[in-house]
């Protein structure tokens, strides 16, 4: 047979298009020729694949070879077509059979001595392989991270000899096996928190009902501290959210499968930029945001942030998903994270403290809070303040503080019950379902558009303050709202941040 097809995966984002890597011998001078909008490493993988088969003991044929990559119009990068191009001149040349290679798809760079080197995106393609009902071969040290696809057959090949002797059926290859148990992460402890109880109370509603937070307090009083807590009370990640979120993570790592269940915490620093946020580069990589799907992404310094970064926030906030734009790609990324952001309430950072005096002039403390913008704030549902701590407490901490597990215990009810009444968190809670799950009374009613005039609510704003009541009746495991539900919602969209 002068005529192969092997099947392959490229990368797009978090999507693994199918690609037919077609190889045709014929007459001629020899010459190697791969076409099909091939970029640099593509191009590079002639010499590879050529060392590799002969340094495997195989026959390079000295005939005239084209390779085309299959679809034309897709781009083709990184080392991860050298398996399917060698194995397509070795099936081409008649030097293996082809007969189960139709059954297969092919995923790894080749080194010159006929070993596989991992390669990024084998989530995705493991996904899209088992949909098509096909093997996936990859490296073997990306085997057991592609075999975190539930039900997906992965071959972790070593070498292109050991494949070959597998596809003969004379040695087969065991297929990889994935760890899919939820293993116990260890989180920082909520117990490691002294006092602070009512910035407790507002990290358990956020943890409950997806809620995004607000800590604003002087220097010292441990914003950060209750924020790096978030992500243990929070409920374990499902297997698809997991899935999603390793994916992301696999396009810059090759062979991690550290934390699969673990809730991530990211905190870029106040100087990251619009693209390191968001995504981007010529080939858009996810960004922070997208980093941070599933789990808290925690923005200290808030108002020391870039405004042009802050607004990015606005519309992942609400779709959780971000689509990047350039000129020759557009990728959609998903981005369902809960944003925790800390701040100081003036520039000094000492406005309202009982110990030090503020000397901020009230246009100063005016200017640094128009830092952050009104449709920012109004998309962040609980805006808590932190306080100073007498030193007496934190010299002589109490050691009855509740610990993480059991705050999570209670989120986790919480959240059962959310999914079974609507099949989302609260504060994913559509706009067409919200006035049926939040249903309100006549005195809870008059109670709430009162307030909601009193202090000037968007609609925005009074759909996430009746979320954000619904999630505290939730904790308490009532089926209505009460009028105390509704009041400690309406506490925390005060930005009042006088102490």
């Amino acid at each position: 047979m002068e005529l192969s097809i092997i099947y392959s995966r490229a990368q797009t984002g978090i999507e693994a298009p199918l690609v037919r890597v077609e190889t045709h011998l014929a007459n001629g001078l020899p010459a190697f020729h791969i076409v099909g909008l091939p970029e640099t490493a593509v191009r590079e993988s002639k010499d590879r694949v050529r060392c590799a088969i002969v340094n495997s003991h195989f026959v390079f044929p000295e005939r005239r070879i084209t390779v085309n990559l299959a679809p034309a119009d897709l781009p083709k990068e990184g080392g991860r077509f050298d398996l399917p191009i060698a194995i397509g001149i070795l099936a081409a040349s008649g030097q293996i059979p082809g007969e189960r290679l139709a059954h297969h798809e092919f995923l790894g760079e080749l080194a010159l001595d006929g070993h596989l080197r991992p390669v990024p995106g084998v989530i995705p393609a493991a996904s899209s392989a088992h949909r098509s009902q096909r093997h996936l071969v990859v490296p073997a040290d990306s085997g057991a991270l592609a075999a975190r696809v539930p039900h997906s057959k992965v071959i972790p090949a070593p070498d292109i000899l050991t494949l070959c002797a597998h596809l003969n059926g004379s040695v087969p290859i065991a297929p990889a096996q994935g760890m899919i148990a939820v293993a116990d992460h260890n989180y920082p402890d909520l117990r490691e928190v002294v006092g602070q109880q009512s910035a407790r109370r507002a990290l358990e509603i956020a943890a409950s009902g997806g809620h995004n937070l607000l800590l604003c307090g002087p220097p010292g009083t441990g914003k950060t501290l209750l924020a790096s807590r978030l992500p243990g009370i929070m409920p374990p990640p499902g297997a698809e959210e997991a899935l999603t979120g390793l994916a992301l993570r696999n396009i810059d790592t090759q062979t991690d499968i550290d934390g699969y269940f673990r809730r991530p915490f990211r905190s870029p620093h106040h100087t990251a930029s619009a693209a390191a946020l968001a995504g981007g580069g010529g080939k858009p990589r996810p960004g922070e945001i997208s980093l941070a799907h599933g789990g808290v992404l925690f923005l200290d310094e808030l108002p020391e942030f870039n405004r042009h970064s802050l607004e990015i926030l606005r519309e992942p906030m609400e779709s959780g998903q971000i689509t990047l734009s350039r000129a020759f790609h557009k990728i959609t990324y998903p981005a369902r994270f809960q944003l925790v952001a800390a701040m100081n309430p003036c520039p000094c950072g000492y406005l309202g403290d009982t110990e030090r005096a503020c000397h901020c002039a009230p246009e100063q403390i005016q200017r640094y809070r128009a830092r952050i913008s009104g449709p920012l704030l109004d998309r962040i549902d609980l805006h808590v303040p932190v306080y100073r701590l007498p030193a007496a407490d934190l010299l002589s901490p109490k050691s009855d503080a509740e610990t993480s597990g059991a705050v999570q215990r209670r989120v986790c009810r919480s959240r059962q019950r959310q999914e079974q009444r609507q099949g989302c968190a609260n504060a994913l809670l559509p706009p067409g379902k919200l006035a049926s799950t939040c249903l309100l009374g006549k005195s809870q009613r008059e109670s709430l558009e009162s307030a909601a005039t009193r202090m000037c609510l968007s609609g925005r704003a009074l759909h996430r303050t009746l979320r954000v009541a619904r999630t505290i009746a939730d904790l308490e495991e009532a089926d209505t709202i009460a009028n105390r539900h509704i009041s400690e919602a309406l506490a925390y969209r005060n930005m009042d941040t006088k102490q």
